[in-house]
């Protein structure tokens, strides 16, 4: 396995760095590895849905958070992945200071990473999440829909709009979001990618603060070996404090700022002490 940027990555005592076979892009950090068959029509056009207010889609995303997000995947993660969650005294801690909700950024290294996410912070039903619009035309379209997901239109100005204005209500609701700031799910990989700027301009834009997340690796050892796959690590959620932009001061310099210090408190909370990727690509 020829993975260049491990060979300079410096963690912590006692981080675990999972070898689980795979090569990964040295050049491209934003690549997308997985292959989904697309083996569905969706229209990600200016007439999708995306603030879907039926009766019909708020009876399913209510029950999917419980029956679908916390039981089934919660079962599995727990169980399979061995998921632990730390930082939720320090969420509580700062829950009276985000009384309009927030963004939580994570590492995007597994298929069901976000659900974990969602587990670790105790999200609410109304939590939404932009996403890859392509794989809204795969098997997984009802659960990325009835988990909050709507799709990010592309090449389409008028979709792009429609888009828009579902975050603006979704804001006014005082709902959460989740953003991979990464943008492509790399399995299980140790280094932190760069960051693109679109969690931190929504930031900005709605005044919410960016809660950084990390998701780290432990050994799969014990009674694990028993329940889940032998080939993958087990998962751990690490909650960050919050950083809040300031909107007295221009948009592009606290974007900067909030994606930098995400950056870095990120990084802290994987264990990484020298990263070998920048905290940007192609700026």
């Amino acid at each position: 396995m020829a993975n260049i940027r491990y060979d300079d990555l410096q963690v912590t005592e006692g981080t675990y760095i999972p070898e689980i076979g795979k090569t990964y892009p040295q050049d491209d950090p934003h690549a997308r590895l997985s292959r989904i068959s697309h083996d569905r029509q969706i229209a990600i056009d200016e007439n999708y849905p995306y603030d879907d207010r039926s009766l019909k889609y708020r009876f399913l995303n209510f029950i999917s958070y419980i029956f679908i997000l916390y039981i089934s995947l919660g079962i599995y993660l727990y169980t399979a992945m061995g998921l632990r969650v730390h930082g939720r005294k320090r969420l509580r801690q700062y829950k009276k200071q985000m009384p309009n909700g927030a963004i939580t950024i994570a590492n995007h290294c597994y298929f069901i990473d976000c659900p974990a996410v969602l587990i670790g912070v105790h999200a609410g039903y109304t939590t939404r999440i932009p996403m890859f619009a392509p794989n809204f035309s795969t098997k997984f379209n009802f659960f990325m829909r009835v988990v909050g997901g709507v799709p990010i239109p592309e090449n389409n100005m008028a979709a792009l709009k429609k888009f828009n204005a579902a975050f603006d209500a979704f804001n006014e609701r005082k709902a959460w979001f989740h953003i991979f700031p990464e943008a492509a799910r790399w399995d299980f990989y140790k280094p932190l990618r760069p960051f693109q700027k679109g969690a931190f301009s929504m930031a900005y834009k709605y005044n919410k603060p960016i809660l950084p997340c990390a998701i780290n690796y432990r050994e799969r050892t014990g009674i694990y070996r028993l329940f889940g796959p032998k080939d993958k690590p087990l998962l751990t959620v690490e909650i960050g404090e919050p950083i809040y932009p300031d909107t007295t001061k221009p948009r592009r310099d606290e974007v900067e700022r909030m994606l930098h210090e995400s950056h870095e408190q990120m990084l802290k909370l994987m264990g990484i002490t020298h990263n070998t990727w920048e905290e940007k690509f192609n700026d």
